[in-house]
């Protein structure tokens, strides 16, 4: 069987405690190897895990939702990326950050928002589009933050005449007629995240603070899926169905390059860049702070899906990042026997 080192470590890493339980795929060409393996929570009682649980998927969210949205967008002409943020939204005073800086988390967006958790909506916004550029980044190095994606989703917003969510729901769950996905699921089909005797279990409400205060609104998390719906985002692509309404396939393979405005950076558009080398092309790929790692290889025909809720029952997990950085390297060892 194939992708045998990427299974073993998702293995050790429930055997170890590292993560609760996780909802998994390994893809390589027609073939899919799915599977759950521990528990969906601990506490306060410790329950299974069920095929299509869905998960908070945090700032995958950015890739499977705003970025295939703004790629819609500019495939049709209605957003040219390189124009400077300003011209969508007035209120970002900065007139030299451009929508591909955003998305490529190379803006210089920098300071802190006092309160940010406290704010409502509107305050929150407002506070985003008035934080300072560091010169000295914009341009010339990735730092990566959410505000891109959430300043991203309001100028779609602008362009759309509707909530980011929404519009993702329509014009990309929905023509992708992906199962599960939603961004207001019903609580008992989801897996919990945080869970604490005062504030109780977390599950079905997103996790991400931004996202929380900005709900329909916010562009860089807030989607629950399963790995069903990934197995079939991942499908559009690796080019294995064709769904143009959604993104062409030419979109697509242009992912696989860096974006950055000097292409020297790393990062594609949306997506963040896995560099095999001089004789493969890199890898697509996105994190999320809730568990979540999506990973895409369209040479090979490959793909990763992994979902966990390693937050659960608390955030305070040190292990986690080594572990996923295990099974990135375990994984890209895998693919590269294909």
């Amino acid at each position: 069987m194939a992708f045998e080192q990427s299974k073993q470590v998702i293995q050790q890493m429930v055997a170890a405690g590292v993560i609760p339980g996780a909802s998994y795929a390994v893809m390589h060409g027609q073939a899919i190897q799915a599977a759950q393996v521990g528990v969906a929570q601990l506490q306060p009682t410790e329950k299974p895990l069920w095929p299509h649980a869905l998960y908070d998927l945090a700032s995958v969210t950015k890739v499977v939702g705003t970025t295939t949205l703004a790629l819609q967008l500019m495939a049709a002409g209605q957003l040219d990326i390189k124009r400077p943020v300003h011209d969508y939204l007035p209120a970002f005073k900065n007139r030299q950050v451009t929508i591909l800086n955003l998305m490529t988390h190379t803006s210089g967006l920098s300071g802190y928002i006092q309160n940010r958790n406290a704010l409502p909506a509107d305050q929150l916004l407002a506070a985003i589009q008035a934080l300072p550029v560091s010169a000295a980044n914009l341009n010339h190095r990735v730092v990566y933050t959410d505000l891109g994606l959430i300043l991203t989703g309001l100028i779609i917003e602008q362009l759309v005449g509707e909530p980011i969510q929404d519009a993702i729901t329509k014009r990309v769950l929905t023509p992708l007629q992906l199962p599960d996905a939603t961004f207001t699921p019903q609580s008992a089909l989801a897996v919990p995240t945080t869970y604490s005797p005062q504030a109780g279990l977390r599950q079905g409400v997103v996790h991400d603070p931004k996202a929380a205060v900005l709900g329909a609104h916010c562009g860089s998390a807030g989607l629950f899926a399963s790995t069903a719906d990934l197995i079939k985002f991942a499908q559009l692509m690796l080019g294995q169905i064709d769904v143009p309404t959604v993104l062409d396939q030419t979109t697509i393979a242009s992912l696989y390059h860096d974006w950055t405005p000097n292409h020297e950076l790393r990062r594609s558009f949306g997506w963040n860049l896995w560099r095999r080398g001089e004789q493969r092309p890199p890898v697509i790929f996105h994190t999320g702070y809730t568990g979540t790692l999506f990973m895409l290889d369209r040479q090979s025909q490959s793909a990763l899906v992994f979902l966990s809720n390693r937050v659960h029952p608390t955030v305070r997990n040190s292990e986690f990042l080594p572990a996923r950085r295990r099974l990135i390297a375990a994984w890209l060892a895998d693919t590269d026997k294909f």
